[in-house]
């Protein structure tokens, strides 16, 4: 009997977590329009729950575990201004950037810090992968993370050993 109360208790909890985590990243989200408005981006309430729903199907894809509302407004401030995204790929463009950038978290063996790791995708979305993500994905981070894996260049400056 105290084993299942105990996993009750545990499985309440964590839905209550997820529950806050939920509320606290729509929130986040829908104060983004004020600065992404100024570029012609606008997200719904439905958009929002999509995307923020994307966010634990992403985590849970990579077996990831975040704490916190996420990179979802970390991503829509960065990429927001992009020449790339526009009102019709805002959403879809955002919700895959953020499945890209847990992946590739996890293929970098966490040798980079979030705010790193989407300035590196930001640039090279931007330049050279001129708004293509399967260019992103297939070449630029893949290069990042093999680079830090072999340690042969680091490009944000000095590298912090562990």
């Amino acid at each position: 009997m105290l084993i299942i109360e105990v996993v009750q208790l545990d499985t309440n909890f964590s839905l209550a977590l997820v529950d806050m985590q939920k509320k606290q990243a729509i929130n986040e989200l829908s104060q983004c329009n004020t600065k992404t408005a100024q570029y012609g981006l606008y997200l719904s309430d439905q958009q929002i729950d999509t995307m923020v729903m994307s966010r634990f199907n992403a985590l849970k894809d990579t077996g990831r575990i975040e704490f916190g509302t996420g990179i979802l407004k970390k991503l829509v401030d960065a990429f927001c201004a992009s020449p790339y995204i526009s009102q019709e790929n805002y959403v879809d463009t955002i919700i895959e950037l953020q499945e890209i950038f847990y992946y590739f978290k996890n293929e970098s063996m966490e040798r980079i810090s979030d705010d790193e790791l989407i300035e590196y995708m930001k640039n090279h979305f931007d330049d050279e992968c001129q708004g293509s993500l399967e260019y992103l994905t297939g070449t630029s981070l893949e290069e990042l993370c093999r680079d830090l894996r072999y340690g042969r260049k680091y490009p944000f400056g000095k590298r912090n050993e562990r």
